[in-house]
């Protein structure tokens, strides 16, 4: 399967492959202050943007990582940034992470919509076991988002992580697998 070719879409968002080109379009949302303060990633200069987005490409190559820019059909423009990663190909686990949107696109539904996509391709095409998710203890609202799609917490790793403030978060580990995807995708989908 060539990583770079993937591409995702439902009615509602388009997840196509990121590229130097297309993350372009990016740049303004990426300078939107704060928009990943709880992540250790830094986007919030164009130097630091474009070297998030090489070593994204980079671990694509690796086959580590698939990251997609995010296009709102219903907004008619991208909107974010999201990405499969820590790709374990002989153990059949993956995380789905390092997604931020535009503040702008907060609670419209997109993130909902974007990771039903990629858990559906997770399961269904890749046929993998485990999808994974970490996110800051502090981050409420992603921690809502993954647990409304069936994540489980599987446990906190204390201290694990340094931000670039300085902070050494505390990371919640949630899981889903398979069999649980399939009940909770009915009631997320369920009448529409």
């Amino acid at each position: 399967m060539n990583l770079e070719d993937i591409v995702l879409e439902n009615t509602q968002v388009k997840l196509l492959p990121l590229s130097l080109e297309n993350s372009l379009q990016l740049i303004p949302i990426a300078l939107q202050p704060k928009l990943i303060q709880y992540s250790p990633s830094d986007i919030e200069s164009g130097d630091a943007f474009k070297n998030y987005v090489a070593l994204a490409l980079e671990q694509r190559d690796l086959r580590a990582s698939i990251p997609f820019l995010i296009y709102s059909k219903v907004h008619k423009c991208a909107v974010g940034c999201t990405r499969f990663m820590n790709i374990d190909w002989k153990n059949k686990v993956l995380h789905i992470g390092s997604t931020w949107l535009g503040r702008e696109f907060h609670g419209t539904g997109v993130n909902t919509q974007i990771k039903i996509l990629m858990i559906d391709f997770a399961f269904e095409t890749l046929r993998f076991e485990k999808i994974e998710f970490r996110i800051d203890e502090r981050n409420l609202q992603s921690r809502k988002a993954v647990e409304k799609l069936g994540g489980i917490l599987e446990g906190i790793l204390r201290k694990n992580v340094y931000l670039l403030d300085g902070y050494k978060r505390n990371t919640c580990c949630y899981g889903i697998l398979p069999e649980e995807w399939k009940e909770n995708k009915a009631k997320l989908t369920k009448g529409k």
